[in-house]
């Protein structure tokens, strides 16, 4: 059974064991017009990495951030390097082809090595560990795609196969299948090193600068939120979700999901290499170790649409805890914390030109919840096409690939479909609640006179009102109690209580209404 709600030791506000580290890097806003060759938007690992690769190679480059560097899905990972991404291989010989799904796993090979490469070359200590990464399955459906997955690996001529045996897992399973020689690591404290390197070798970078338009597509000029503008020769989107989405129509061509993770000090044994199960509800399994050597166990997984959740948000967190409690003991959780991902039509990553004629507009998005890897092969690729550099993986992740097959015409279809179903949903969804109902760190749907509002009245017993329509396509956003935010359920922007945008595409504020 779930333990009550009262007995939970899941944390009351998130916090990530990432970003609790020392001496994290800290810059100003962009409040000036300014000129650059290569203006990055995004301080995320797909961001740092291309900024750090075009200022070692001589250009002037200059990155902003809509919050602060390694706030967003870099500092929410499980920081997992590695090219096993679930079954993923034997789906992507069907839609592909061999010769591109080889492709795939030999960029993500290209990208952890080039993680570890450039640690070693910089100097900078990242906790950085081999590990053997895992997929398993409890069911008997899952044995046989983790079976037919193991052909795919012997096709492609991964090193891995088939390893029940090798698991180390306090439960039993079914099948599962071993990718050698993957690898963990510490993105945060690697990024800081690229960060420090970024500004040694000249490059300037603010925070709180959101971009919210690129004015021209030929000599791109950057607006940001507080009417700064930023012209360039070159703009890389590096945002997760592209803040200029339009271009491209991404919104029709991303799902977006969210996953959560706890850490976990244990009272039994932690497992030694990275796991994540195949079957529904996912878990994911690694470890960390802290900086005075002590060993955490980082569980994830409960994954769901964002903002369209069958439970409240806590309870996600919740059933991490039941299991971690079931499976390793739990002596405490001092971390938990939650990210937004997104999955391209293809699973494959959209990294090049964000469409066709607009040459001096790239963007890396669509990581498809294995953006470490994929951080790096974003760096590379983006470098590469900006310095003029071949790149054999360009044409693999080509964000203007041509001929959709039918499985993704389908997915276009429902996707799209059920945006224009959580717009009619959302204006016919009423408020069961008024402001006066509001306990102290509630929130939800409130009647205001004879008007619906998103309310939350905080710790201090302060109401905080805003409108809930998303002010990029219009959906109704819907409350989130495990971060006390409003997240939309069409295209995932999220806001927090007090209306500013969290996450985009998204990149206007809610309209705060009156108390």
């Amino acid at each position: 059974m779930l333990k009550e709600e009262n007995t939970s030791r899941v944390p009351e506000f998130p916090k990530s064991y990432w970003r609790d580290v020392q001496d994290l890097p800290s810059f100003p806003a962009l409040r000036e017009n300014e000129s650059t060759d290569i203006a990055v938007v995004g301080g995320g690992i797909a961001g740092i990495i291309s900024a750090y690769l075009l200022a070692k190679a001589g250009r002037k480059v200059t990155l902003i951030d809509a919050g602060k560097l390694m706030d967003g899905v870099t500092g929410n990972t499980t920081a997992k390097i590695t090219a096993q991404h679930g079954l993923f291989y034997y789906p992507l010989i069907k839609i592909m082809g061999e010769e591109k799904a080889r492709l795939y796993y030999e960029a993500n090979l290209e990208g952890l090595d080039w993680i570890k490469q450039t640690a070693a070359e910089l100097n900078i200590d990242c906790d950085f560990a081999h590990q053997n990464a895992f997929v398993y399955s409890q069911s008997k459906i899952g044995a046989k795609l983790i079976e037919k997955e193991a052909e795919a690996y012997q096709q492609l001529g991964i090193d891995g196969g088939l390893a029940k045996d090798e698991v180390e897992l306090p439960y039993e399973i079914e099948q599962a299948i071993i990718m050698r020689n993957q690898a963990q690591f510490h993105p945060v404290k690697f990024l800081t090193g690229l960060v420090r390197e970024i500004e040694r070798l000249g490059g300037k970078i603010y925070e709180k600068t959101r971009a919210v338009k690129i004015l021209k597509k030929n000599d791109p000029v950057i607006q940001t939120e507080n009417m700064s503008h930023l012209s360039c020769n070159k703009v890389i989107v590096a945002t997760h979700y592209p803040f200029n989405d339009s271009d491209g129509l991404y919104f029709s061509r991303l799902n977006v999901t969210r996953s959560y993770v706890i850490g976990v000090r244990t009272t039994g044994p932690i497992p030694k290499d990275m796991y994540v199960s195949a079957d529904t509800p996912s878990r994911s399994l690694r470890y960390a170790t802290t900086d005075d050597g002590e060993k955490l166990l980082l569980i994830g997984g409960d994954g769901h649409p964002t903002g369209k959740s069958k439970t409240e948000m806590m309870q996600h967190y919740r059933n991490l805890e039941q299991y971690g409690e079931e499976y390793f003991g739990i002596e405490d959780i001092p971390y938990r914390w939650s990210a937004q991902d997104l999955t391209t039509l293809d699973k494959v990553p959209y990294i090049g030109t964000v469409t066709a004629g607009y040459d001096n507009i790239l963007v890396a998005t669509g990581f498809h919840k294995w953006g470490m890897a994929h951080g790096a092969v974003s760096g590379l690729l983006l470098a590469d096409q900006i310095l003029g550099n071949d790149n054999r993986y360009a044409s693999l992740y080509d964000p203007t690939r041509p001929k959709l097959k039918a499985v993704d015409i389908a997915s276009f279809l429902k996707d799209n479909g059920g945006v224009a179903k959580e717009l009619i949903k959302g204006k016919l969804k009423r408020p069961y609640k008024t402001v006066d109902s509001l306990s102290n760190d509630e929130g939800g749907l409130v009647s205001v006179g004879n008007k619906k509002a998103g309310g939350y009245r905080d710790k201090y017993g302060q109401v905080h009102l805003v409108d809930t329509t998303c002010t990029h396509m219009g959906c109704d956003c819907a409350w989130n109690d495990a971060e006390r935010s409003w997240d939309c359920p069409c295209h995932g922007s999220r806001f927090s209580y007090t209306g500013e945008v969290m996450e985009g595409p998204a990149v206007k504020p809610l309209k705060k209404l009156g108390d």
